[in-house]
């Protein structure tokens, strides 16, 4: 019989590490979490010290009781739920759960599911970490009283099923901004000028970049300022001035953290945050290899330390050394110094034997398995291999009284480059500036003046989002996917071509949590909140403290935000769209995509319209209304009424003003109106509307 219970929270785990301990060792799932606050209540006695009151998860009654079995019969039970602090409460919910007695209950974590990596945590069993346990109660009651709160607001003001949560809501809020600020952006008009000129006895031209006068840069705003160098360069001679040699370097990269995985992995293989969490937590829970059998094959998923063990930095050096050459072999440590706690300071994500090359498992694994397991593996090879070296070489080139720029590199040692290069690093390497001499008199060929206009802010992306998050102090690496996932999910966001972008849902969420709840919005606030739990987690600060500090203000706003409801009723907002079953005057609802038209004779008559809001403007091709529209996915836009017959259609608000320069229709941009004929750039303020 076995002599010690070993309890991981997933049953994926259950065979692998069953297969390392041997037959003392019975190995059970826990299937995640057992206990958690009520879903009908609170669940936080707030007249009584904020003592939570936690329930065992239905359906959980059955793994419990087996559980409780094995443990009676056991001498030692194991903990061995994740490193991290869910991890760490869900162990201390079990031992509660099952009534453990101290003297017979572990603790232990692996930060990869190796042979090794089991075994030795065995021998540095430890008690529970009732800091890490108070962090994650802490998080989750705030989470909670956020949610409870603030969500029934939301029912009574716009409709049943929609949520506000602590990091959910800032993102959203994030997401919100960013949209406000596209729309309200004006193009600036710019222009660039370049010279191909030609060195004697050279067959190839070489295309110099206007810099400026010989001693300051200069912006083109206009065609008549560019013009006016034009001018100053009808009859001049372009000479070289200087010409530079060097040398530069391109660091390799940091192991990956969970943030830059699914940055990288969003941008490198377009993957959802969701999706590469999935993929990740596979790979580390263990995949059937031929002729290993399950084996977990990356370290823990969720960290944000690009720290690396000393036994696998060692590894990694001597595989690379002994494919690439010593040359190959980074000199330095490639961890980043942070000023910020790092959450959880495990390790990176690595492979957990470098050895194990994406091509060698290509048969074991799914297509996105490999994909995402060949990213990780390349990433932290390159991390742990020399920069690569690029020779370059630039000139500066006056014709009259300007300057002109050239420059050019070439990569003279591949370094980490020979395996890893990132999606946005990708770079031509091409020919240096070789034949130039100072005071050389180049032959002008060309001048090639183009007018640009700058572009606004991009929309956030999943990876540009977690970025953000993560840049701000938002959440943690666990809360990323889960986060963004919701706000898709409810609706509040829609997802078109990687971007993401606000619908009409997520402007009213928005806007009601800015009005009523702005201390949540903000994103300082949520990132000292993160800062709080991490001195809970360091033991500086008791959990309750947080707790009992954050939730008078909460209920002090909710109280105040429920009074303004009372005196304002909400009434049906009565249309002049005629019902065509009964002949009412059909009422603006809302539903999970938005406003739509519906009869109130509901439910004798159950008529309802998609709701097109007009907004007072002719269409510029055909002369009927121009109404507000929405996507499939929620995302606003204005188009004909008479569409399909008509394709008009604008991301902004058109206004009944037509350019005075170019006659097209023009958009509201903010304060100001824009045309949107391309090229035009006009633009003017706009007439605050009377009344």
């Amino acid at each position: 019989m076995a002599k010690n219970l070993v309890i991981v929270e997933s049953p994926a785990k259950v065979k692998t590490i069953k297969k390392f301990l041997g037959s003392n060792y019975e190995v059970l799932a826990s299937q995640g979490h057992v206990r958690d606050l009520p879903k009908s209540q609170l669940g936080i006695d707030v007249e009584h010290d904020y003592e939570p009151k936690y329930i065992t998860i239905r359906g959980k009654g059955e793994i419990l009781a087996k559980l409780r079995k094995e443990a009676r019969k056991a001498e030692r039970v194991y903990l061995a739920t994740d490193p991290d602090r869910e991890g760490e409460a869900i162990s201390w919910h079990l031992s509660k759960a099952l009534n453990l007695d101290d003297k017979k209950m572990y603790r232990i974590t692996f930060n990869e599911i190796t042979k090794a990596a089991v075994k030795e945590s065995l021998k540095n069993a430890r008690e529970i970490d009732m800091d890490l346990v108070d962090a994650q109660q802490a998080r989750r009651m705030l989470d909670r009283m956020v949610g409870y709160r603030i969500s029934p607001i939301l029912w009574a003001k716009v409709k049943r099923g929609l949520s506000a949560g602590r990091v959910q809501s800032s993102a959203l809020r994030l997401i919100a901004d960013r949209e406000e600020e596209i729309n309200a952006f004006i193009p600036e008009e710019y222009w660039t000028l370049e010279a191909e000129l030609l060195a004697e006895g050279s067959k190839k031209p070489l295309r110099a970049k206007f810099y400026g006068t010989k001693t300051q840069k200069m912006t083109i705003a206009s065609k008549e300022e560019m013009d006016q160098v034009l001018s100053g360069l009808e009859h001049a001679s372009f000479q070289v001035a200087e010409v530079k040699t060097g040398e530069r370097t391109k660091k390799a990269p940091l192991p990956f953290t969970t943030s830059t995985l699914q940055q990288e992995a969003s941008k490198a293989l377009n993957f959802s945050t969701q999706k590469t969490m999935s993929l990740a937590q596979q790979l580390y829970e263990g995949v059937d290899i031929k002729g290993n059998g399950t084996v977990g094959v990356i370290t823990y998923l969720r960290t944000d330390s690009t720290r690396i063990s000393e036994e696998a930095q060692k590894n990694t050096r001597a595989y690379i050394e002994e494919q690439y050459g010593k040359n190959y072999v980074s000199s330095g440590s490639s961890t980043k110094k942070s000023g910020k706690k790092i959450q959880d300071a495990h390790e990176a994500i690595r492979p957990t034997d470098i050895s194990r090359t994406p091509a060698a498992l290509k048969e074991s694994l799914t297509r996105d398995q490999f994909r995402l397991y060949q990213l990780i593996w390349k990433r932290f090879a390159a991390s742990q291999m020399a920069d690569a070296v690029y020779e370059t070489s630039s000139a500066k080139i006056d014709g009259g009284d300007y300057r002109f720029t050239l420059s050019a590199s070439r990569l003279s040692f591949d370094g980490f480059m020979s395996v890893y290069v990132q999606e946005e690093e990708k770079e031509e390497s091409g020919p240096l500036l070789k034949g130039l001499s100072k005071d050389m008199v180049l032959d002008l060929k060309a001048l090639d003046s183009q007018q640009h206009f700058t572009q606004p802010p991009a929309h956030y992306t999943e990876a540009a989002l977690v970025k953000t998050l993560e840049e701000l102090g938002i959440g943690r690496p666990s809360t990323y996917a889960p986060t963004i996932t919701t706000i898709i999910a409810r609706r509040y966001v829609s997802r078109e071509n990687r971007n993401l972008y606000l619908t009409e849902l997520g402007e009213v969420v928005n806007h009601m949590m800015k009005a009523a709840f702005p201390s949540i919005v903000e994103s300082d606030f949520t990132a000292n909140m993160e800062g709080l739990l991490d001195c809970v987690e360091e033991g500086t600060v008791s959990w309750k403290t947080v707790v009992e500090n954050f939730y008078p203000d909460l209920e002090a706003a909710v109280q105040a935000a429920e009074k303004e409801l009372e005196e304002v009723k909400i009434e049906d907002e009565v249309t002049d769209v005629v019902c065509d079953l009964c002949g009412r005057n059909m009422v603006v609802k809302y539903g999970p995509h938005g406003r739509f038209l519906a009869c109130p004779g509901f439910p004798d008559c159950r008529n309802t319209k998609p709701y097109l809001e007009k907004i007072g403007v002719p269409c510029p091709k055909c002369g009927a209304e121009v109404v507000l529209r929405k996507t499939k996915k929620g995302r606003k836009y204005y188009g004909c009424e008479n569409h399909p017959e008509c394709d008009f259609m604008s991301w902004q608000k058109p206004s009944k003003k037509k350019c005075p320069r170019c006659g097209s229709f023009m958009v509201e941009k903010g304060n100001n109106l824009a045309c949107a004929g391309e090229g035009c750039g006009y633009r003017e303020a706009r007439e605050k509307e009377s009344g």
